[in-house]
């Protein structure tokens, strides 16, 4: 699957997961409860985090975000784990992200300001919020805008991220086990789940009903999860 269509549905998974995170009879002292901000702060962390797995992969969208930095970065990455659709396509990949980035924003909140950035970089990159072009005038255009959209969150609590990187890297792992050449989920087993719904990667299915159906239930749980926190404040402060 394509970048977008990753980042796309890590917010659809956040938005979609939110009410049940929220449930006490089901996580106990875990349970989180978000403001309106946070819930966006999430979806953004989450579709960027949805991007986390492609790490791997020395060409990939995710590796120009940050001009040589990130693609030296896929390129070891992809060396140790393994090549492209190996160990970071698994659930394992995924719980070790969740915990380390929960223990950064909790205990080593300047290390987790570098992750959000990187993060947060990802997620734009894959929705098409970047300056894909000549470098390295649009590597510090990527930058700028990651740092900017990093700032607006600075004085959010973020102990929630660890369940916001854990779905987004489980939503990219689920979507690739969708095509053709699958994905070693329960890694390091080299088994792999494939269910081959999208045919082809970047082709019609892809582009013109899935991506289309995901747009639209971002759209829809954005408004309905936002304005509807929103609007209960506002009664129950009357």
């Amino acid at each position: 699957m394509m970048g977008q269509t990753h980042a796309l549905s890590g917010a659809l998974v956040w938005l979609g997961a939110v009410p049940l995170l929220s449930q006490e009879r089901l996580l106990g002292e875990y349970a989180i409860s978000l403001t309106p901000h946070q819930l966006i702060a999430g979806a953004v962390v989450c579709a960027g985090a949805a991007l986390l797995p492609d790490i791997d992969h020395h060409n990939g969208r995710i590796a120009n975000t940050y001009g040589p930095i990130t693609k030296h970065l896929c390129k070891w990455v992809g060396k140790i784990s393994g090549g492209h659709r190996q160990a970071t396509h698994s659930i394992f990949f995924a719980a070790l992200m969740g915990v380390t980035m929960d223990l950064l924003a909790t205990h080593f909140v300047y290390g987790w300001w570098v992750a959000l950035f990187v993060i947060v970089g990802f997620g734009l990159r894959g929705i098409g919020l970047d300056f894909e072009g000549k470098e390295p005038q649009s590597a510090i255009a990527d930058c700028l805008v990651a740092l900017f959209a990093v700032y607006l969150m600075h004085d959010l609590d973020m102990s929630f991220v660890g369940f916001a990187v854990f779905l987004g890297c489980l939503a990219h792992v689920v979507g690739d086990c969708l095509t053709p050449r699958g994905c070693p989920v329960f890694w390091p087993m080299k088994w792999r789940v494939i269910v081959p719904v999208i045919p082809k990667t970047d082709g019609k299915v892809e582009r013109w009903v899935i991506t289309p159906l995901l747009t639209v239930g971002v759209a829809i749980l954005t408004i309905r999860s936002v304005l509807g926190d929103i609007a209960a404040d506002w009664l129950t402060r009357g």
